[in-house]
């Protein structure tokens, strides 16, 4: 089968690879549909940083370059592995992309994304998203019911926002700043206004700043190039200052704003993976007493964020906007978001 495999810092190559098979409490999946990530692009420009470089296998796959990229993956049950029994060919799934020791338990309240050598499924081997077909563990495999195959393959980002305003504790009534209008930003933001939140976000690019206004995922937009975020957000809340922020952009300047923008006593989540080693002023936090705190992923996020699309009250398709073949992946796809992506949220492939 075709796959796109990553073999060093730019460079990714569509290749031919051995199909897999269903093994013993595996599910076999007709990849339908994979979204290129903001990490995708990290390791294809700054990499490798998750993937296991080349002669350096990963503890727990025992993989490492090249290998099949894509974590963000959706598609149908093709067969059950021995031992499977809860699930049936055809079934609408999507995957969350764990590469954990066996003996880590996934039990809810388990902190497994957390556990010695964590990785990811499409970074650090066992398969991708990003070829025909994938087998997982039934563990990580998670049913959609009729939820549309292109909307579900933004559930794992989606379950990134949601394990990120988690960890943040705000409850509905508070007023959240996301920094950064990129995918996981306007995902975040996504998450907070359907729990309730009135939510500002800070972002440059106009189609992005447009595209929060459309889907109705912020309340207020600002452009830092236009105003100064924090005056506007103490305006907006009485002088006080926003209840919690989300760092969603890797930016210095970003989290700068946000360290100004926050009340004191307010929880600030990184998001980001940074491509850098920032320059903050921890005089800011120190002096307002904020809680800034790191988010990694997610754990037991996906049945409660399926279920939130499920129900209604989010829309994903607005969010998709460009959908290409894995034949075009760096072209019509890496190039893209690189060059052109204030005119994108998420770009799919259809292997």
């Amino acid at each position: 089968m075709k796959a796109a495999r990553y073999h060093d810092r730019g460079d990714i190559r569509i290749e031919d690879v051995p199909a897999p098979e269903a093994t013993p409490g595996t599910v076999l999946i007709d990849v339908a549909w994979c979204g290129i990530c903001g990490t995708d692009l990290h390791e294809y420009l700054d990499g490798p940083i998750f993937v296991p470089p080349a002669g350096h296998p990963h503890p727990i796959s025992g993989e490492a370059a090249p290998v099949t990229l894509g974590h963000e993956m959706s598609g149908t049950v093709a067969a059950l592995g021995e031992g499977v029994t809860d699930l049936a060919v055809g079934d609408h799934v999507v995957v969350e992309p764990y590469i954990i020791r066996d003996d880590v338990p996934s039990d809810p309240g388990t902190e497994y994304q957390l556990s010695p050598d964590m990785n990811f499924i499409g970074l650090a081997g066992r398969g991708g998203g990003l070829s025909e077909r994938i087998a997982v563990e039934r563990r990580w495999v998670h049913p959609v019911g009729d939820l549309p195959l292109d909307e579900a393959a933004l559930i794992e980002p989606l379950s990134v926002g949601h394990h990120a305003f988690v960890r943040s504790g705000a409850g509905a009534g508070d007023v959240a700043l996301v920094g950064g209008g990129g995918p996981i930003g306007l995902l975040t933001a996504a998450i907070c206004k359907a729990a309730g939140l009135t939510v500002v976000l800070s972002e440059v690019s106009s189609a992005r700043k447009a595209m929060a206004l459309r889907t109705g995922v912020a309340d207020h937009v600002l452009d830092p190039t236009q105003v100064d975020v924090p005056s506007e957000v103490r305006a907006l809340t009485g002088g006080r200052g926003a209840d919690v922020g989300f760092e969603c952009a890797g930016v210095d300047v970003v989290l700068d704003t946000l360290l100004d923008a926050v009340r004191p006593g307010a929880a600030i989540v990184n998001v980001s993976i940074w491509g850098h080693r920032p320059v903050v002023d921890l005089e800011k936090l120190v002096v307002k007493e904020i809680d800034l705190r790191g988010t990694i992923a997610y754990a037991n996020d996906h049945a409660a964020t399926i279920e939130l699309v499920r129900s209604g009250k989010l829309d994903l398709a607005p969010f998709i906007t460009g959908r290409i073949a894995l034949d075009d992946l760096i072209e019509q796809g890496f190039d893209q978001l690189i060059h052109h992506n204030e005119d994108h949220v998420k770009i799919l492939v259809r292997p």
